[in-house]
């Protein structure tokens, strides 16, 4: 028999995603859980973030953003950069991040980062605590280690993160 829990947002896991925006000369880089795809022509990915934050200020305003997927060992990166506000600091000068140029948008890639997907902001969509960022994704790059010839990404060798009830896990492949 089966238990009811109640109303909770239960979809765990989460992929775990770093993502860097800017604006009026001011980068940063929020940790996300809640990113995922939800079409694929034309290819487009929402992100969740509440409208506190100030990364939703810089994407609101700039209508872009780079989703930077991070790999096992950076933990400390993604819990640094989901607990400190970008407002004061600045989270690439702090972890000491290189921002490498960016293949179509203005909003720098983080060069410690193996996979980076440059968004145009498309929609943006009040849901209540949260705002839904849906971004049409106009560029894929990454690390040549982790690119096949044909140009696709290898997710065999990449050891990415996701998050669960509080916790990092490392996602290698089976």
């Amino acid at each position: 028999m089966k238990k009811s829990m109640g109303i909770h947002e239960r979809l765990y896991p989460n992929p775990v995603v770093l993502v860097s925006s800017s604006f009026d000369q001011k980068d940063n880089i929020i940790t996300l859980a809640w990113a995922g795809t939800v079409c694929s022509q034309p290819p487009l990915i929402a992100i969740s973030i509440r409208p506190s934050r100030f990364s939703h200020h810089l994407i609101k305003h700039a209508g872009e953003f780079v989703i930077n997927i991070p790999k096992k060992g950076q933990k400390d990166i993604c819990e640094y950069c989901g607990t400190k506000s970008g407002q004061n600091i600045d989270k690439f000068k702090q972890l000491k991040l290189s921002k490498a140029k960016p293949f179509k948008l203005k909003t720098p890639l983080i060069e410690q980062c193996p996979i980076h997907i440059e968004c145009k902001l498309k929609d943006i969509t009040h849901l209540g605590t949260h705002d839904l960022f849906i971004g049409e994704v106009v560029d894929v790059s990454g690390d040549p280690q982790w690119v096949y010839s044909d140009g696709d990404l290898d997710y065999d060798k990449l050891d990415t993160l996701t998050y669960c009830m509080g916790k990092y896990f490392s996602l290698k492949p089976q």
